[in-house]
């Protein structure tokens, strides 16, 4: 595509007021760029974006897929061995891929990525009307022809802004959007900050990179600031082409106002790294983790794929970048990340061709024992050290069950109630959340016989079992048989709190407090208690602890019928590393829930 002249010659405009100073729309001429369509695309939302607005990073990521293994179903020992002679066993299924914590066994949510697809666009709808209304033209028109088409609109307002939307969602050629621009300036004799954005981000998502240079040169000329958005897109535009260092000043201008986005560190560590400058690359991924960022996948797999290209004049050797690179797998394992298909795959292909070195990957999976099917080593246990769990359990008492929103569900008289109650009893090797359990039948007719059902079952294998309900369960109703309710309270020590209160903190609190060897029934995810807890790495503590002590029903529990759970894994889902081995647990599913790890790994294995 050839060069467009937007206007001939000098037109005399009339100015443009625009947050302080005047701006005038000289000539310009806008030229076609041929560079590769845009991975993705930042923008600012709203009608009108202000300079400093905080400009919010949505990413969308990609990831391969491979099918996924099944197991043997299998029963697994229940608590740490024989504990005070007790050898029974929870009859559970296996851990894969039914688990409650395997990876996509949440409801999917791709429709929402689709959603996505409009980025900004979508408050358009709150100003004049639907942007549905307005048909792009297929071809770019005249002056006179957008006239006339304004006017047989009704000459809605805000036409142009809403006629760029649909340019943009409708993925229309760039020369159509500039004979609009033109139609503008020469109705009104100035473009907006809001129009030139609308376009500056349907020419960074085609790709036109030579038009987003004039942009740039229009909005710095004519407009005291940039807002983030903006400035966010220019970065992109500027590091996928020879002007990538400029994209560092822009960044520079971003830290005056806020926080720099992952998208806007990654998109120039990028460029660094495949223009040789490792030491650029390197310096602005640590400011990535010094401003609490986490770094994207696509970052990631561009220090991966770059490591092989870097110049003997480079101030970090080839060894030093081998370090750094093997300090993101840790940075993956001290937060519990997993990489995508993609970036494995890259992963695993550096791993074989370092030099002297002669490693060895494979996609594999792992035993419900926790053994690697490909180099047969054993995986970190699931359970937590003695250290780990007393920091655990400190943490959750402070955060979750003093914390001053546990009061809001119960009160402090009932909560010393319960303390007093759990002093006087044996330690319980089970905890069982009461409602949540009955209400695994769809028959609210038989909550107290599904909940007699679980109950049972885990006085069968003679443990010290805790039901805990509220007070309302010992009402009879058709719900709650009384003899059903006399029935648990023979098999099991009770608690029923008030009908207001909370049963979560409770167990916890009995959970914990009965040690490392108890564990809970629930299909409750615990999300808000986790999120109380004050750091990360608590929270992640948490999770681990949840996946190792979470007892899940698997099916509808009935009388009569053998209660299963699903099987509690014996590993930990963590990037792990030996001697002489890596083992990476990767995504390969587009669905994992927050409270899901992967089931898949990759085995990096190596012959001294």
């Amino acid at each position: 595509m050839g060069s467009t002249l937007l206007f001939k010659g000098r037109i005399c405009l009339k100015p443009f007021y625009h947050r302080g100073s005047f701006f005038t729309l000289n000539s310009s001429i806008f030229k076609s760029s041929h560079l590769p369509l845009s991975a993705r695309s930042l923008c600012t939302r709203g009608p009108f974006p202000k300079p400093g607005a905080r400009h919010t990073d949505r990413s969308s990521d990609t990831q391969g897929g491979v099918n996924k293994s099944t197991f043997q179903n299998r029963e697994e020992d229940f608590g740490d061995g024989a504990r005070r002679g007790k050898s029974s066993t929870v009859r559970q299924k296996p851990s894969f891929p039914k688990s409650v914590f395997a990876a996509g066994t949440a409801k999917r949510t791709a429709e929402i990525q689709k959603r996505k697809a409009a980025l900004f666009f979508q408050e358009e709808e709150q100003h004049g009307g639907r942007t549905a209304s307005l048909q792009p033209p297929d071809r770019p028109l005249s002056a006179a022809e957008w006239r006339d088409l304004k006017e047989s609109r009704g000459n809605a307002p805000r036409f142009d802004i809403r006629m760029m939307v649909q340019l943009f969602t409708t993925a229309a050629e760039l020369n159509i959007a500039k004979s609009l621009l033109t139609f503008v300036a020469t109705e009104t004799g100035t473009l907006s900050y809001e129009l030139l954005l609308r376009y500056l981000t349907l020419c960074v998502r085609g790709g036109h990179d030579a038009e987003a240079f004039d942009v740039y040169e229009i909005m710095q000329g004519n407009f005291p600031a940039l807002d983030t958005g903006a400035s966010c897109l220019f970065i992109q535009s500027f590091s996928r082409t020879e002007r990538w260092r400029e994209a560092i000043s822009i960044l520079e201008e971003i830290k005056k106002v806020c926080t720099p986005s992952s998208s806007n560190y990654g998109e120039i560590v990028t460029a660094a790294m495949l223009n040789g400058d490792t030491t650029t690359a390197w310096a602005l991924y640590d400011e990535i983790i010094e401003k609490g960022r986490t770094p994207h996948q696509e970052t990631w797999e561009a220090l991966f794929k770059a490591a092989g290209k870097i110049k003997q004049e480079e101030a970090m050797s080839a060894s030093e970048h081998q370090e750094r690179l093997l300090g993101i797998l840790l940075y993956m394992r001290d937060n519990q990340i997993y990489p995508q298909h993609g970036l494995t795959s890259t992963i695993n292909a550096w791993f074989e061709r370092l030099s002297g070195q002669k490693w060895t990957g494979s996609l594999t999976s792992a035993t419900p024992k926790g053994v690697c099917r490909c180099c047969g080593s054993q995986l970190e246990s699931i359970k937590l050290t003695d250290e780990e769990y007393q920091q655990l359990k400190d943490r959750v008492m402070a955060d979750i069950i003093q914390g001053r929103d546990v009061f809001e569900k119960t009160t402090p008289e009932e909560l010393e109630r319960f303390k007093a109650f759990v002093k006087k009893r044996p330690a319980f090797d089970v905890v069982v959340d009461g409602l949540n359990i009955a209400y695994r039948t769809n028959d609210t007719t038989r909550l107290s016989e599904t909940l007699l059902a679980v109950v049972s079952e885990l006085e069968r294998q003679g443990l010290t079992v805790l039901v805990l309900g509220r007070k309302h369960m010992l009402r009879a109703s058709r719900s709650w048989d009384r003899n059903n309710m006399m029935l648990i309270q023979k098999k099991a020590h009770c608690f029923f709190t008030e009908n207001i209160s909370e049963d979560d903190p409770f167990m916890l609190y009995a959970t914990l407090h009965s040690g490392n060897h108890c564990r809970f029934v629930s299909r409750d995810m615990m999300r808000d208690h986790k999120a109380c807890l004050p750091d990360g790495a608590t929270r992640r503590l948490f999770f681990k602890w949840q996946r190792g002590h979470q007892l899940v029903v698997d099916e509808f529990a009935t009388a009569g019928k053998r209660v299963r759970f699903q099987s509690i894994p014996t590993y930990d889902t963590i990037v792990q590393t030996s001697a002489d081995s890596w083992h990476v647990p990767y995504d390969d599913t587009e669905d994992r829930g927050t409270c899901e790890v992967p089931q898949k790994w990759l085995c990096l294995t190596t012959k001294h």
